[in-house]
């Protein structure tokens, strides 16, 4: 439906978290996930797969300009581009991007959309994850370290859609709020188990981190 070329056009290259740098790791995660689990028995279409990992994040640009939903607005936008294919393809694929935000209301219904929700995660924690969340913090000035709320933690991740731009959120609230919950919401038994190494390299650094900030290293 789409090819890695075709898609990269899509992508504004100014956003180091959420570039086309990001697209390529989640689809290199997604194939991952896609071919396990259709060993185990998944019933899982590649060609969607593919086409909703490759356009899951071009509604970034309209979620900075117009503070929309990026997922939502990337749903819309994966209908246009991919105009002409079987509607109900094509519907499949808008549905798993519209799925794919942890902040979002709803999950992934399908098992593409599970596969897509699963490999974005898994690049949002490990290294790779507190890279980009520092990358994101330092686009918005936010500050290194901050103490978090309990009340902060404990919101439902629909309550937080507005948090990235936000002068008051930080890398350790990101961490908190979404990050460190990241391993346990996981949908499938390929991206479970990738989720372990990467949750425990984030997790040595934030606790490396807050005995830093506290003068005990």
């Amino acid at each position: 439906m789409i090819d890695v070329e075709t898609a990269r056009r899509y992508y504004e290259e100014h956003d180091s978290a959420h570039g086309f740098d990001h697209v390529l790791r989640v689809w290199r995660l997604a194939e991952r996930i896609g071919h396990e689990e259709a060993a185990a028995g998944g019933q899982v279409d590649l060609e969607i797969l593919r086409a909703a990992v490759l356009l899951h994040d071009v509604g970034r640009g309209e979620e900075r300009k117009r503070a929309v939903c990026h997922a939502q607005a990337g749903a819309a936008t994966a209908r246009e581009i991919l105009r002409g294919y079987p509607a109900e393809r094509v519907e499949a694929v808008a549905r798993a991007i519209a799925q794919h935000r942890f902040r979002g209301a709803d999950g992934p219904t399908s098992l593409e959309a599970r596969i897509l929700y699963d490999a974005d995660k898994l690049d949002a924690i490990g290294a790779i994850g507190v890279a980009r969340a520092y990358a994101i913090a330092g686009a918005h000035n936010q500050r290194l370290w901050a103490e978090v709320p309990e009340a902060y933690v404990q919101r439902p991740p629909q309550a937080g859609q507005a948090d990235l731009g936000a002068d008051t959120h930080t890398p350790i609230h990101e961490y908190r709020f979404k990050l460190i919950k990241l391993k346990d919401q996981l949908y499938t038994a390929t991206g479970r188990r990738l989720a372990e190494r990467r949750h425990g390299v984030m997790v040595a650094y934030f606790q490396e981190l807050e005995r830093e900030v506290a003068g005990e290293r």
